[in-house]
């Protein structure tokens, strides 16, 4: 798609910038130190973007190397995530370890495949389903 189509390309940059302007978020940590961006802010905040550490469980597989630049973010539910996944045009992933959870797979190196508009859309879709009712309300509208 022309970027004149989809806006400007989204980079790595972009996550923090659309994780740190919606509504009531922090970046936190999840799984012990894993880097995530959680709403509500405090102890309550439950993850919706989530930078993954390199493990076994995600390898190039034309390289066989574990994945350093990988982003997890969650889906409404698991039919939206096939879409994104089943959808050539995009850049999102799965792999066994998710089997079950509606939460994509993206390398950081490949955000420039997305538009900045389009991984904003997706990133307020996983704030959405995490965060207070209310909050969604106050932020989105009855939508």
């Amino acid at each position: 798609m022309p970027d004149g189509a989809r806006g400007r390309a989204a980079t790595p940059d972009d996550v923090d910038e659309i994780c740190a302007a919606l509504p009531d978020t922090e970046l936190g940590t999840s799984w012990g130190d894993v880097p995530t961006w959680k709403v509500p802010s405090g102890p309550k905040g439950r993850g919706f973007v989530m930078y993954r550490r390199p493990h076994a469980s995600a390898v190039d597989p034309e390289t066989g190397e574990e994945y350093d630049d990988l982003v997890v973010i969650l889906t409404p539910t698991e039919a939206e995530k096939a879409a994104l996944v089943d959808d050539d045009a995009t850049p999102f992933f799965t792999i066994d370890h998710f089997d079950g959870h509606a939460a994509v797979l993206v390398q950081q190196s490949r955000l420039g495949e997305l538009g900045r508009d389009e991984l904003a859309e997706i990133i307020t879709d996983a704030w959405a389903k995490r965060a207070p009712k209310r909050l969604v309300k106050e932020h989105l509208g009855d939508g």
